[in-house]
């Protein structure tokens, strides 16, 4: 039995390592060159153009709760590195102006993609820790023509205790 327990830990950190990716790599360094960046980062979940360059984005979804976007500038090298599943960074994102393309390069893509028959909206949905603590859900909603039109948090169920003695 001990040696279960002890192999099933072993896996666990091991499943938990593979998901994580860019939580336990080195940060890349402002000024780094794009082979810096990729050396300690590895290669991006996706590359958006920006007007300035391009961001690398490095998602830990569907399931993790961080994506990190490294800027870099026409020159080739880091402008910023941030962990951008924030309410802080979603904050930024203007309803009734963001497109989708805005919202990528604000925040990557979502963990979750779903639709709202009623009013016709692309939801995307996004895990992150609200106030670094909540397990929470960002729903992103856009139109027809790709705009965002609102956007509403919760907590994430992926996280609720299902099975609670209510006694």
């Amino acid at each position: 039995m001990h040696k279960m327990m002890k192999m099933a830990t072993i896996c666990s950190a091991m499943a938990l390592a593979a998901c994580a990716g860019p939580l336990f790599r080195q940060a890349p360094t402002v000024g780094d060159p794009v082979a810096a960046v990729t050396a300690k980062m590895g290669q991006p979940t996706a590359v958006y153009p920006a007007p300035d360059g391009q961001i690398f984005e490095y998602a830990t979804g569907p399931m993790g709760q961080f994506t990190f976007m490294a800027r870099i500038g026409a020159d080739g090298r880091l402008q910023s590195y941030e962990q951008v599943l924030t309410g802080e960074k979603f904050a930024t994102i203007k309803i009734d102006r963001a497109t989708k393309e805005d919202v990528l390069r604000t925040i990557g893509r979502p963990a979750e993609r779903s639709r709202i028959a009623l009013r016709n909206y692309e939801v995307w949905s996004y895990r992150y820790k609200e106030a670094g603590v909540w397990n929470s859900l960002m729903h992103v909603h856009f139109d027809q023509n790709g705009i965002v039109r609102q956007m509403l948090n919760g907590p994430d169920p992926l996280f609720e205790v299902r099975d609670r003695d209510p006694f």
